[in-house]
């Protein structure tokens, strides 16, 4: 059934939010650009590429890889056309950014304009952005994200809904709460799928405050990144075929005809974890998680890898000295850190299992 007969889902939310690590460079528009790409077409051109070249490392490109080859064939998606695609990643800026759109429905009357973030792939760039996103209530991609939103709605003068998964849920709800107050009002549906939260000061605005009820957010029973920080809506908990942190690749997720397969409950080692991290992270400073960050990434850095895949046995020499040239003051900080971190977990361990921690 066709998005005329059958509105947009939180099931077309994951398969759309599962798209966005699919690489699209050269194969769909960038903004400005009269004609998009079928997503029938744009499957069609990723399996030829596919065919002579090896599989990709990463999980989420082969999982959206899967994904565009299950759907490609069926009527409700086959003719939807994506367009306004942007990917750029810069490890100077610290930024990776990723960003389409596809025309929701055929009939004028009943389209919408559907704007959907990447999450964090496998660049070190990208884990860098990330991880910047404890210690600053703004990374790059955040204000890109906002720029991005505020130029499609201008092209496209449709009501909007915004989707992501992971770091892309956290920058669907960043834009949608942070884009001109005109854009905003259009907006009618926010889609967060396991996305990790936000500072006090950020959920506490008056632009965030106004979008909360319209956010639909989704986590995993097992969910760990998206616990992290606040988010200012209570999440419905999706079940999964996978355990633990691998709950987090959306392919795993239960679904039903239209919606994802709620009625399960946090485990208890996500509520552990949860526990834990929030502890933990109030007992670091802003300027602190700074400093540690960018000593490890300094060290990542040093081996001239653009991302995670690329490392491996031969960049070892390059990572130890990368550590030992760690000054002495940062060292000790991050050894400190890591011991408040093993206390605070016993602690909650402990305190999980009714008993106090031994003396010594």
């Amino acid at each position: 059934m066709d998005f005329d007969q059958f509105p947009f889902n939180p099931v077309d939310n994951l398969v759309f939010s599962q798209l966005s690590y699919l690489p699209m460079d050269g194969l769909v528009p960038g903004p400005g650009k009269d004609e998009g790409a079928t997503l029938e077409a744009l499957a069609m051109h990723t399996a030829r590429l596919n065919a002579s070249r090896p599989a990709s490392k990463d999980i989420t490109v082969a999982n959206a890889v899967s994904v565009i080859s299950a759907v490609r064939d069926a009527p409700r998606y086959k003719n939807c056309e994506l367009f306004g695609y942007v990917n750029h990643t810069d490890s100077g800026r610290e930024i990776q950014f990723s960003a389409f759109c596809a025309i929701i429905g055929k009939n004028r009357s009943s389209r919408k304009l559907l704007v959907v973030y990447r999450g964090t792939d496998a660049s070190i760039a990208g884990w860098n952005e990330s991880f910047n996103m404890s210690f600053t209530n703004s990374v790059p991609s955040q204000k890109e994200a906002v720029l991005y939103i505020e130029k499609m709605a201008g092209a496209f003068h449709y009501p909007l809904i915004a989707a992501g998964h992971s770091k892309g849920g956290n920058l669907a709800m960043y834009a949608s709460a942070f884009c001109d107050e005109a854009v905003q009002r259009r907006i009618i549906e926010v889609y967060s799928n396991d996305a990790p939260g936000f500072h006090c000061e950020v959920i506490q605005s008056g632009g965030y405050q106004r979008v909360c009820g319209r956010t639909r957010a989704f986590v995993p029973q097992s969910s760990f990144v998206g616990m992290l920080f606040d988010h200012g809506v209570s999440p419905t908990v999706v079940k999964s075929t996978a355990r633990g942190i691998f709950q987090h690749d959306l392919c795993t997720w239960k679904v039903t005809r239209d919606n994802l397969s709620g009625g399960g409950e946090l485990t208890s080692q996500s509520r552990l974890f949860n526990n834990i991290i929030r502890e933990w992270m109030e007992k670091i400073d802003e300027k602190q998680r700074h400093q540690v960050i960018g000593a490890l990434f300094k060290v990542v850095a040093s081996t001239n890898a653009s991302s995670f895949a690329d490392l491996d046995w031969r960049n070892a020499v390059s990572i130890i000295n990368g550590i030992k040239n760690i000054d002495g003051p940062t060292k000790k900080l991050m050894t400190g850190l890591a011991g408040d971190f093993l206390k605070t977990a016993g602690k909650n361990i402990m305190g999980k299992r009714g008993r106090k921690p031994l003396s010594r």
